[in-house]
C-alpha cells in the first residue's frame, strides 16, 4: 500500500474554519433552487400540494415540478418564490404536520436551519425539532412533520438540480464547471465526472502539474470516455484497472502512470471525497453520476485516492452508504480503504459481494491516529468477471444520460443509521 499524504490546518486555523462553518450551516453549499429528497430514497421529493396558503408538503415522486423547487434563503425554505416551509400556528409538538404559507420577514414559524454534517432540517425557533419523515415512508402523498431530532434516516434530507439545469458552477469559490457540454478538451475545467465500467470511468486529478495535497480543492474530471466535456486520460495511462459492481456501490482500482494526468513524480497523493473539510467536496463543487443502479443517477457518498502509481474509487447507494464510503481514513490509502484487485496488466469488470465496511472490526470501531493500526479486511468475493484486453480512451454512450434527473445528496456521517418509527 502507498502511503498518501494530507496537509493538516494548524489548531487555530481548524477553530476559526469551525466557527465559520458552523456561522454559516444554515443554509446548503449547494446553490439556487433544490429538489429535497428524503435520504432512504432518491426518487422522491418533497412537494408543496398547491400554492394556497395552508396547503401541505407530501412526498411526491420527483417530477421537477415547480412545486418542488426549493431555495433556502435568509434562513428560510421557499417554494413558488413566496411561499415558505412553515410550522402551522408554531406548535412544536411531534407529529406537527407541515404547511406553506405566505413569507413573511420575522415570521419564526418559517425558519429553518440545515446541518450539513448531519443534512437535518432543524426548526430555529426549537433546534431540538426535525423535518421528519412520518414513520419513515417514502409512499406518494406520506406527510412531512415535525419531531424530536434524533440520530435517524427519517430526519435526514438531500438536496439536488434537474438534470436538464444543472448550474454552471454548484458551489461558491469552485475552480471548474458543472454544464460541461459534449466536447472534451485537455484544458476543460469540467468537475462533473462518471463512473460506469472499467471502460467508463473518471478520475479526479490536477487541471495543472500539483501535489494532489496542495490541489485537491481545484481538481478536475479525468475520463476514459469522450463526449461529456471532460478531460481524457491519455491512451498509456492505464495499466490495470478492476471495476466491481456491488449491492451498495460500484469501484473501480487499479495502476497508471498518472504523471500523464498532471501528478508530480514521487507524490504520494491523498483522497478527494464528496465533504472534505468544510461539507463542500474535495473538489468544491465535484459531482459524480453513474449509471449502474439508475439511469444518470448522482452519487451521493464517495471517496477516492490517486497518487503517480495507483488509484481507487468507490461510490455507494442507500442506507448503508456513510459506512461503506466513509472518508475520514484519508492517510490510510487505497489497499487499507479499498482492499481489491490492483494489478497490473488486469482490465475486468466484475460483480462483488460488498467489503466490510473500513476501520469496522466486529462489534469496534478503530479510529485513525490509535496504536496499533488494525490490517486492512480481506477483499470481498468477486465473480461473473469479464477480462477486457485493455482500457483506451473513446467515445461515451451517452442515450442513458439524459432525460433524468441528477441528484446531489449530501453525506450521512454516522456510522449506523436505522428508521425510527414514528405516527
Amino acid at each position: 500500500m502507498l502511503p498518501f499524504r494530507i496537509r493538516k490546518l494548524p489548531l487555530a486555523a481548524s477553530g476559526i474554519l469551525l466557527l465559520s462553518q458552523l456561522a454559516n450551516a444554515q443554509t446548503p453549499a449547494f446553490r439556487g433552487q433544490l429538489l429535497i429528497e428524503p435520504g432512504l430514497t432518491g426518487t422522491k421529493c418533497l412537494t408543496a400540494a398547491s400554492n394556497s396558503n395552508g396547503a401541505g408538503v407530501t412526498l411526491q415522486g420527483c417530477t421537477g415540478a415547480e412545486s418542488q423547487h426549493w431555495e433556502f434563503t435568509g434562513g428560510r425554505i421557499v417554494v413558488f418564490g413566496n411561499k415558505c416551509l412553515d410550522v402551522p400556528g408554531g406548535n412544536a409538538a411531534d407529529g406537527t404536520k407541515l404547511q406553506i404559507y405566505t413569507c413573511a420577514d420575522g415570521n419564526q414559524n418559517q425558519q429553518w436551519y440545515y446541518t450539513w454534517w448531519d443534512n437535518h432540517i432543524s426548526w430555529t425557533p426549537n433546534r431540538g425539532k426535525c423535518l421528519d419523515l412520518s414513520a419513515g415512508s417514502t409512499a406518494d402523498g406520506n406527510h412531512v412533520q415535525l419531531w424530536g431530532c434524533g440520530n435517524t434516516i427519517n430526519q435526514v434530507w438531500n438536496v439536488g438540480y434537474l438534470a436538464s439545469a444543472l448550474p454552471q458552477q454548484s458551489q461558491d469559490e469552485q475552480f471548474g464547471t458543472n454544464q460541461c457540454g459534449t466536447t472534451s478538451s485537455q484544458d476543460s475545467k469540467c468537475q462533473t465526472a462518471w463512473i460506469n465500467s472499467a471502460e467508463d470511468f473518471c478520475l479526479w486529478a490536477p487541471p495543472t502539474p500539483g501535489n494532489i495535497g496542495d490541489t485537491e480543492r481545484y481538481e478536475v474530471a479525468w475520463c476514459t470516455k469522450s463526449g461529456r466535456g471532460t478531460r481524457v486520460i491519455p491512451d498509456g495511462t492505464l495499466k490495470g484497472v478492476h471495476f466491481v459492481k456491488t449491492p451498495d456501490y460500484v469501484q473501480v482500482t487499479g495502476v497508471g502512470d498518472f504523471t500523464k494526468m498532471n501528478i508530480p513524480a514521487g507524490d504520494a497523493g491523498g483522497e478527494l471525497d464528496n465533504r472534505g473539510a468544510d461539507g463542500r467536496g474535495n473538489p468544491i463543487g465535484g459531482l459524480l453520476f453513474g449509471n449502474t443502479f439508475s439511469p444518470a443517477l448522482q452519487y451521493h457518498e464517495w471517496t477516492s485516492f490517486i497518487s503517480e502509481k495507483e488509484f481507487c474509487f468507490r461510490a455507494c447507494i442507500g442506507p448503508n452508504a456513510a459506512r461503506l464510503c466513509n472518508h475520514i481514513y484519508d492517510v490510510m490509502g487505497c489497499y487499507w480503504n479499498m482492499p481489491a484487485n490492483y494489478d497490473e496488466g488486469v482490465y475486468e469488470n466484475c460483480d462483488g459481494d460488498n467489503d466490510e465496511p473500513m476501520g469496522v472490526y466486529g462489534t469496534s470501531t478503530w479510529h485513525q491516529g490509535e496504536s496499533p493500526t488494525p490490517p486492512p479486511h480481506s477483499p470481498a468475493s468477486s465473480s461473473n468477471c469479464h477480462a477486457l484486453p485493455t482500457v483506451s480512451s473513446g467515445p461515451a454512450n451517452r442515450r442513458r444520460e439524459t432525460g433524468h434527473f441528477e441528484y446531489i445528496k449530501r453525506a450521512i456521517p454516522h456510522p449506523t443509521i436505522t428508521p425510527i418509527p414514528t405516527p
